[in-house]
């Protein structure tokens, strides 16, 4: 009996390379997998152009893809975890994008790295053709997560990650309103490898992933895996407190001098001070913030997504489910 690989591949507006993604993955399946089944599930987070009819077609023609229509865009966290859950297989490829920015032609080697006995294979962007300023600003975010998590966790790894089935079912055991998936895999543990490779350009179309989205999966990884940025409150809040009481202390000291008696007392210091001070709190509010609205998203306990429709699923009544 065939061993299965499963593929998650969110997707939104992918009207023109959705069919290319399909194909890639079909064509690594035929010449260097032949020996797996291959299960390829697409959720679809509410597009607005042709998707859904071309995975329409696709599932129609072949049985081994399913797809997940969202009823709405719930973001690409929430989708992509919600394909996450309903992927099933002995091994399953966290994600695939459907832009094929990670290629397809690396599962082979993926999936040898697995069959050795390594229990989540993850990929590590080595190099990314993009803007240089982009790659500046990604390298930089990869590298405060990495360093301030308490995770394993190294820098430049995304999503693109082969779990085996047992890593994936403890990864369905969270409960995430708002999840950050690529870490998921850390935080379970079992035997891990990573493999270097250089991430391509879009195939087609423009990136549906606003610069908002990168920010608030940023953020998102921050809050849900390291507690360093509310340390780092605290600690700046204690120095900053220190160093106010000992410059009190020293002008307490230099005006009973005579020295004291000569500096002038203008406001410029005070009023620098005052918006440092202002500026700091601010920020580190911001950042308490942050905190508590993931709190707040996790006991609305809302729906990860409500699904519009399933194609090719297995369910006695075919009816969309809220997951």
């Amino acid at each position: 009996m065939k061993k299965s690989i499963c593929i998650v591949t969110p997707c939104f507006n992918e009207e023109e390379g959705i069919r290319d993604c399909y194909d890639a993955v079909r064509r690594v399946f035929e010449q260097h997998l032949p020996n797996y089944e291959r299960r390829h599930l697409f959720c679809d987070n509410a597009s607005t152009d042709a998707t859904v009819d071309i995975l329409r077609e696709i599932a129609a023609d072949d049985n081994q893809v399913k797809v997940i229509v969202n009823a709405r865009n719930f973001g690409p966290m929430r989708s992509h975890f919600n394909g996450v859950k309903n992927a099933e297989g002995d091994a399953t490829l966290l994600f695939l994008p459907a832009d094929l920015q990670d290629s397809p032609d690396l599962l082979p080697e993926f999936v040898k790295l697995w069959e050795q006995g390594y229990e989540v294979v993850f990929g590590i962007r080595a190099n990314r053709v993009e803007s240089f300023p982009m790659v500046a600003i990604r390298k930089l975010y990869y590298r405060l997560v990495s360093g301030s998590t308490y995770l394993d966790m190294p820098p430049d790894v995304g999503d693109f990650q082969l779990v085996d089935a047992k890593v994936l079912e403890a990864i369905k055991t969270f409960d995430d309103s708002y999840p950050f998936v690529r870490a998921m895999a850390f935080e379970v543990g079992f035997k891990q490898v990573g493999v270097p490779y250089t991430s391509q350009a879009r195939a087609k179309g423009v990136s549906k992933n606003r610069f908002f989205h990168l920010i608030d999966q940023g953020l998102n990884g921050l809050t849900s895996f390291s507690t360093a940025p509310i340390r780092a409150a605290l600690a700046v809040g204690l120095i900053l407190s220190i160093l106010s009481i000992a410059f009190a202390i020293f002008n307490a000291v230099l005006f009973f001098t005579p020295l004291g008696q000569e500096v002038p007392r203008g406001t410029t210091l005070i009023i620098t001070a005052l918006f440092f001070f202002a500026g700091t709190q601010l920020f580190f509010m911001g950042i308490i913030g942050e905190y508590v609205l993931s709190i707040f998203n996790q006991v609305r306990n809302r729906p990860l997504v409500v699904e519009r429709e399933r194609i090719n699923f297995d369910d006695p009544d075919g009816k969309p489910k809220k997951k």
